[in-house]
């Protein structure tokens, strides 16, 4: 009895790959419903011939009450398909006019179930033939039935099996879509963190640049007036707090990720450069900039935001690399000509002494990626006059 039952939850386990118990729809109504009332029409037909080749009495009531107990069955056949099924095959023994409704079983697990539940049931339905036979003599021959009914079940299990393929080829399709638009949708985000990350990590070694800058003002300037060491103080505790501001957006950004659903802020472009050369110049920088532009706002928006980070990252290099070099900046372009930008100040060797700013070395690396991203170019190098020279490119459609 143990071994039994443990083989009926065998065979009734419900599987991963099997189609979700999910709530009867109208439309699966309204097909259980005509199920119903085609299998009741076609063992109406069956009982009758029974009846014709001998079957009356107390036979032809039980026959015609399991047959129509099969077909109300069919009501809940994609929920108990199994259940369902090995109940059918002795009451198609005993009734003819459960025939169809046990073929429509039979289909139901091939179709929504594993494979051995369904042949294990198509086996049991072929060994009793024969005692099918035996209680319901339809006349003819032995092979044509014996044959008739191997066929028909046979081809209902090739059947179902067959929309068995069909959906679990369908549900295949189905997670490899979700899969590659997971992935997609995290390859988007990445890239938006990273963006984003590369956009504060500018913003971030600025900050800390003229942060170092003025703190290096202070120690080699210690007799300055002291209306100037209160202004650097002020400009160093500014910056210390905006710096950490940015550190602690850079660092949510890479820890969290950033939400798509949130308004992002606006990002500077280069209408913004006077802002940034007043910052650099209160920093005890000395900035020549030459820019042959009207209307700094007139630049599209993506070529100011590259434009302005890279003579950000330019300005801070000079910080960390020569110090107390004068530098010279240079702006000019137009819409259909592009926008060149050109940055120069004396190697560290020729500029004043003064302590370096330590650096990873992947500015310079950045600015060509950035450029590169927007469809430009950079070049950087020392020049025939032995300064170091920053030009780039930037495309500025009409």
């Amino acid at each position: 009895m143990t071994a039994l039952r443990h083989v009926f939850r065998e065979l009734t386990r419900h599987d991963e790959d099997d189609p979700p118990r999910t709530p009867q729809s109208r439309r699966d109504r309204i097909v259980d419903g005509v199920l119903v009332v085609v299998a009741a029409g076609l063992g109406a037909v069956s009982g009758i011939s029974s009846a014709q080749h001998g079957l009356h009495g107390p036979l032809l009531v039980v026959d015609a009450i399991l047959g129509g107990a099969l077909c109300a069955s069919l009501w809940w056949r994609r929920r108990y398909p199994v259940e369902l099924a090995l109940a059918s095959v002795p009451v198609v023994v005993v009734s003819s006019s459960a025939g169809a409704a046990g073929l429509l079983l039979l289909y139901t697990v091939a179709a929504y179930r594993r494979w051995y539940p369904a042949v294990v049931t198509a086996g049991l339905e072929i060994a009793l033939l024969p005692a099918q036979r035996a209680v319901h003599p339809q006349g003819g021959s032995a092979v044509s039935f014996y044959l008739s009914g191997v066929v028909f079940t046979a081809a209902v299990v090739a059947f179902g099996m067959f929309r068995r393929g069909r959906y679990q080829a369908s549900a295949e399709r189905r997670r490899r879509a979700e899969a590659e638009e997971q992935l997609r949708t995290e390859q988007i985000r990445h890239a938006e963190r990273e963006r984003i990350a590369r956009e504060m990590h500018d913003v971030l070694a600025h900050r800390i640049s003229l942060l170092s800058l003025h703190a290096g003002a202070l120690e080699f300037r210690p007799d300055a007036p002291p209306d100037e060491i209160a202004g650097a103080a002020a400009v160093i505790r500014a910056s210390a707090h905006q710096a950490l501001q940015d550190l602690r957006a850079v660092i949510g950004v890479l820890r969290d990720g950033a939400d798509p659903e949130a308004p992002q802020p606006p990002q500077p472009t280069l209408a913004n450069l006077p802002t940034l050369l007043e910052e650099s110049r209160a920093a005890g920088m000395h900035v020549h900039a030459e820019v042959c532009l009207e209307d700094l706002a007139a630049v599209p928006e993506a070529t100011g935001r590259h434009a302005l980070r890279i003579v950000q990252e330019a300005l801070t290099n000079a910080r960390k690399h020569a110090t107390s070099a004068p530098v010279e900046l240079r702006i000019d372009g137009g819409a259909g000509q592009g926008l060149a930008i050109e940055v120069r100040n004396p190697l560290p060797t020729l500029a004043g002494a003064g302590p370096r700013i330590p650096g990873a070395g992947a500015g310079l690396l950045g600015l060509s990626e950035r450029a590169t991203l927007s469809g430009g170019r950079i070049e950087h190098g020392v020049d025939e006059q032995g300064d170091f020279r920053l030009r780039a490119w930037l495309p500025w459609p009409e």
